[in-house]
C-alpha cells in the first residue's frame, strides 16, 4: 500500500503536464521519444562536473552526458571495455598509450583530438595552479555553499579530488592527434582503471575555455555522450537533446528529462498516473505494490557501491577507539538487510568485492553483531552514556532513516547514546560549527582494485581525511606503498592489513550492507537496467511498443 500521494514539486511544472511517451504525427521529421525519469536528485553540487559532483546521483545524470576513454560495460558486469580510445598499450610500469576514435564529435559539433584529452587532464582544468606532484600531504577541503565559486578559478574540490583519482600523474601528452600518452611518476597497475572511472571524463577544450565562468560550464558541459544539455535547473530538472552526431548511433530518445522528485511516494504516483515514464531508488518493500499493476516493472540488482556508517574520531567522545569498536558491534546488518530490503541485497565481506580478483582478501567479515561485546568495550573505556550526535539525511539513501531507526535502537541496548540530527544537505552534514561524530556514506569501487575504494575515500587523498574526520598513519603509509607496489601478492597483504585498521582496530567506518538499486519503469518499453547508478540509453538499450 503506497503513502498518501502529496503534490509534486510546483518547480518541476508537473502537475498539469503528462511526461508519458508522445503520441507522433505520421510525417514528423523526428518521431523518435522522449522520456521523463523522476529521480531523489540530480548533483549535490549544483553543477554537472564529475570532479566536483563525486556521487551516487551524479554518476547517474553524468551518464547521459560524458565519457572516458576506457568505459565500463554498463549491460554487461561492469568490465573495461573500449570508449573513446579504440586502444591502448603499456609502454612500461608508469605508461600508458592510448589510440583515440577517430571522427568522434562533442556536443558542440567540434572533433575530439588529442589535444582535448590533454586538456582535460590539465592544471587548468583538473589540479589548479599550485599543483605539487611532488606532495604526498592531504588537501584538506570541505564542502563549499553551492554557487560561491567565482570566475575561472577552480573550486578547492576540484583539485582535491583530482588529487584524489590521480596522486602521482606526471604528465598527459600529444603524440600526434589521435594519440595520446599518459606517464606517472611512480609505478601504477591501476593507471588504466583510473582512466576510466567517473572524474576522467574526456570534455571539450574550446567549451571550456569560452565558458564565461567554472559555474557556467559545470551548468552546460561539453562532453561527448549521447545527449547533451539543453536546460540545467539545480534541485528542479534536467532536459538532454539527443547528440544526433553521437559515435556510437544515433541515440534512440528525442529527449531525455530528469525530474527531481525527492518523496518516494510521490514518484510512485506520478509512475502510475503516466507522469514519469521511468522512476529511480525505488525501495524494495514497495516493489510487490508497483508490480501488482500488469502495465509496469521494477528492475534492479546489488550494484558495487555499500552503505557505510562513518565516524569522526575527533569527536571527544570517539576519540577512544573503543567506542567506535562498540559501534561496529552493535549493528544486526543481517535484520536490516531482511526487514529493509527484502533480503534483495546482502552483507558483504567487508569494503571489497569479488570482481577484485586477485586483490579479495578470503576469510574476512564484517564485525560481528556481539551486544555483550559491545558493553564490555563500553566499559572498558569508561563511557557513562554522554550523547552522540549523528547527522542524518532525510532518505538521500534509499531506506536511509529507516535504517538509522534500526542503528540508533540496538546502539541504545549496547549503551550508547547516540541523538539523531536531521540536516538538509551535504554542507550541513560536514558542517565543523558544531561537533560532528556520525554520519552516513555510501562507497563505490571505480574499478577491480581497492585502490578506487578504501585508499580513493578513506586513503590520505580521500574525502574523509580531506574532511579532517579520520586519520591513521599506518594506513596512510600502506596507502603510498599499495599504490606503487606491483606485486599482487604483497598489495593483496596491504590491503588486509588496510582492512584490519580500518575496520577492526582504528574504525574510520563500518561496512552495514551492499547497496542495491531498483528503477521502475513502464512494462511496454524494452530496457535493461545496469548493475550501477549509471542508466544506459544508447541506441541498443531502448525499444518501446
Amino acid at each position: 500500500m503506497f503513502l498518501r500521494r502529496r503534490r509534486l514539486i510546483a518547480a518541476s511544472g508537473l502537475a498539469a503536464t503528462s511526461f508519458a511517451l508522445p503520441r507522433v504525427a505520421i510525417g514528423q521529421v523526428d518521431q523518435r521519444p522522449s522520456i521523463t525519469i523522476a529521480v531523489q536528485q540530480i548533483a549535490n553540487s549544483a553543477a554537472l562536473e564529475p570532479l566536483r559532483e563525486q556521487s551516487n546521483v551524479g554518476q547517474r545524470a553524468f551518464s547521459f552526458l560524458f565519457e572516458t576513454l576506457i568505459m565500463s560495460n554498463l549491460l554487461g558486469k561492469l568490465e573495461p571495455m573500449p570508449g573513446l580510445a579504440e586502444s591502448w598499450k603499456r609502454i612500461d610500469d608508469r605508461t600508458v598509450e592510448f589510440n583515440l576514435r577517430k571522427g568522434v564529435k562533442f556536443h558542440n559539433g567540434d572533433e575530439l583530438t588529442a589535444d582535448d584529452v590533454v586538456f582535460t587532464f590539465s592544471r587548468d582544468r583538473m589540479f589548479g595552479p599550485d599543483y605539487d606532484i611532488s606532495s604526498t600531504k592531504t588537501l584538506f577541503t570541505s564542502v563549499l555553499i553551492r554557487d560561491s565559486n567565482q570566475g575561472k578559478n577552480l573550486p578547492p574540490e576540484v583539485p582535491a579530488v583530482a588529487k584524489r583519482l590521480f596522486p602521482a600523474l606526471e604528465k598527459v601528452e600529444a603524440v600526434d592527434k589521435y594519440t595520446v600518452r599518459f606517464t606517472n611518476r611512480t609505478p601504477d597497475v591501476t593507471l588504466e582503471g583510473r582512466i576510466g572511472r567517473l572524474g576522467s571524463d574526456i570534455i571539450s577544450r574550446r567549451a571550456y575555455e569560452e565558458a564565461k565562468s567554472w559555474l557556467d560550464w559545470a551548468r552546460a558541459p561539453v562532453s561527448t555522450g549521447p545527449y547533451k544539455v539543453r536546460e540545467f535547473k539545480p534541485d528542479q530538472v534536467l532536459v538532454m537533446d539527443a547528440h544526433d552526431d553521437y559515435w556510437g548511433g544515433r541515440p534512440p530518445l528525442k529527449s531525455v528529462r530528469l525530474v527531481v522528485v525527492p518523496e518516494v511516494a510521490t514518484r510512485i504516483n506520478g509512475l502510475l498516473a503516466g507522469q514519469f515514464d521511468f522512476i529511480c531508488d525505488v525501495p524494495p518493500d514497495q516493489i510487490p505494490g508497483i508490480e501488482k499493476n500488469p502495465k509496469f516493472e521494477v528492475l534492479g540488482s546489488t550494484i558495487v557501491n555499500h552503505r557505510l556508517t562513518v565516524f569522526d574520531k575527533n569527536h571527544p567522545r570517539l576519540a577512544d577507539p573503543r567506542i567506535r569498536q562498540a559501534f561496529t558491534h552493535a549493528i544486526d546488518r543481517q535484520a536490516i538487510v531482511e526487514a529493509l530490503w527484502s533480503g534483495r541485497t546482502r552483507v558483504p565481506a567487508g569494503l571489497q568485492w569479488e570482481f577484485y580478483g586477485p586483490m579479495f582478501v578470503e576469510n574476512w567479515t564484517v564485525p560481528s553483531f556481539d551486544l555483550a561485546k559491545a558493553k564490555a568495550l563500553l566499559k572498558e573505556a569508561n563511557y557513562k552514556g554522554d550523547p552522540i550526535p549523528y547527522r542524518l539525511l532525510n532518505n538521500y539513501y534509499t531506506n536511509q532513516v529507516s535504517t538509522a531507526q534500526v542503528l540508533i535502537e540496538t546502539w541504545r541496548q549496547a549503551g550508547l547514546n547516540v541523538q539523531i540530527e536531521m540536516k538538509e544537505n551535504w554542507q550541513q552534514i560536514f558542517d565543523t560549527n558544531s561537533p560532528r561524530a556520525v554520519r552516513d556514506w555510501s562507497n563505490s569501487a571505480g574499478f577491480n582494485d581497492p585502490i578506487s575504494s578504501i585508499v580513493a575515500q578513506h586513503g590520505p587523498q580521500g574525502q574523509q581525511q580531506q574532511v579532517g574526520e579520520w586519520t591513521n598513519e599506518e594506513m596512510n603509509k600502506l596507502s603510498a606503498a599499495l599504490e606503487v607496489e606491483t606485486d599482487m601478492q604483497k598489495r593483496r597483504a596491504m590491503f588486509k592489513r588496510i582492512l584490519e585498521i580500518c575496520e577492526r582496530e582504528d574504525p574510520a567506518y563500518t561496512v552495514l550492507h551492499q547497496n542495491a538499486t531498483f528503477t521502475a519503469k513502464r512494462k511496454d518499453i524494452k530496457w535493461k537496467a545496469s548493475p550501477s547508478f549509471a542508466m544506459e540509453f544508447r541506441n541498443t538499450n531502448f525499444a518501446s511498443n
